[in-house]
């Protein structure tokens, strides 16, 4: 005999309807928050002259004559687009603080074991972010912006209190790897997730660098992650994804090539740096070089173009690997159209990511 649901299979049905639609209902917010603000904001930084400053110098230190021949024309365009995206998602998650207050939802989307870390990230790397790109518009200091030396010190100093939030605050131990199952590592937790953060917000600042690449291919892996933090029972922290994906939409309404504003290090290393801590959070952590596969070899080409700078000088190469770097570069060297780099990276990350998502389901299964 055919019996129907039973009362406990009902009440979880509704409770997943419930989160779903408080997703959708955010993520709505969010997006048309952000979209509606950014036309004010971008007068505002042009007013201030919060303009881009193309850049002299290429990665490995040489004259960036290819890059200027390439993007010479994009001097003047209003910067500094992450701020909205940050400030959206935060302006979000607090209000939802607000509204579970007063009453109005039974939660907000402050959360110890899923947003904390994130929101922290996002707020902590993007003041450091906003930092460097005012000093590089006003050009002050001889690197124009803060040295390498001071900006991933104080990543690493950031990523030194993740990792203790994170292994000692949250008790995270074990890390889920394929065929193996769950690993306990200790306390290689702290250099883990320091890695990861670091690394991955370097891979994503290098990235940005064409008009639409970066925050596409963010959009895309944030989609991916919230995905796969809803399927693993977190959906405050799919939710959260979800805000930094309808704030990137609204960015990239505007970022799209031509862009009339970019990102900047606000939102690229702030982004770069949440973006591995989420991974971290939903302990797919290996999955990261394969959802954002795009990010790992911008950040390989640029790696290795250094590299290879160096073993030119000391006489064991002839030439630099790589005729300019990052990949991105390299394929507008080659005559691809900025349009076609980026419609073609964005194919490749979609792709990247739902490869990612597969094997995500079969580890976590």
């Amino acid at each position: 005999m055919r019996t129907g649901p039973s009362l406990a299979e009902t009440c979880m049905k509704s409770l997943h309807i419930a989160h779903l639609l408080q997703l959708f209902a955010y993520t709505g917010f969010t997006f048309f928050v952000a979209a509606i603000l950014y036309p004010d904001f971008i007068a505002l930084i042009q007013r201030l002259k919060f303009t881009k400053k193309i850049r002299e110098d290429s990665i490995t230190g040489d004259k960036a004559t290819i890059f200027q021949q390439f993007h010479a024309h994009k001097a003047g365009t209003p910067n500094m687009g992450g701020v909205l995206v940050v400030a959206s998602v935060t302006f979000t998650v607090l209000l939802s603080r607000l509204f579970s207050l007063l009453g109005i939802i039974d939660s907000s989307l402050l959360n110890r074991g899923e947003t904390y870390l994130a929101l922290f990230t996002l707020l902590c790397v993007g003041g450091l972010g906003m930092l460097d790109d005012y000093l590089n518009i006003i050009e002050r200091g001889k690197v124009k912006g803060l040295s390498s030396r001071v900006k991933w010190w104080t990543l690493l100093l950031f990523s030194l209190v993740g990792a203790w939030w994170f292994t000692c605050q949250l008790g995270w131990s074990q890390l889920t790897l394929p065929w193996l199952g769950l690993v306990d590592i200790g306390y290689w937790y702290f250099p883990l997730f320091m890695l990861v953060m670091v690394s991955t917000t370097h891979a994503v600042n290098i990235t940005d660098g064409l008009d639409g690449l970066a925050g596409g291919l963010l959009a895309i892996a944030f989609t991916v992650y919230a995905v796969i933090a809803y399927l693993q029972g977190l959906p405050i922290l799919a939710t959260f994804c979800m805000l930094v994906v309808g704030a990137l939409v609204a960015f990239l309404w505007f970022n799209v090539p031509p862009a009339s504003i970019f990102m900047g290090d606000t939102g690229a290393l702030s982004l770069g740096a949440t973006l591995g801590v989420v991974a971290m959070l939903t302990d797919t952590v290996v999955l990261l070089p394969v959802i954002g596969l795009i990010f790992a070899m911008e950040a390989l080409s640029s790696l290795s173009q250094i590299a290879s700078k160096k073993l030119v000088q000391r006489g064991m190469l002839q030439k630099k690997l790589w005729p300019v770097a990052p990949l991105h570069h390299y394929f507008e060297h080659r005559g691809w159209s900025e349009t076609q780099i980026v419609m073609r990276f964005w194919i490749l990350g979609a792709i990247c990511g739902g490869v990612g998502l597969i094997i995500a389901l079969f580890m976590h299964g």
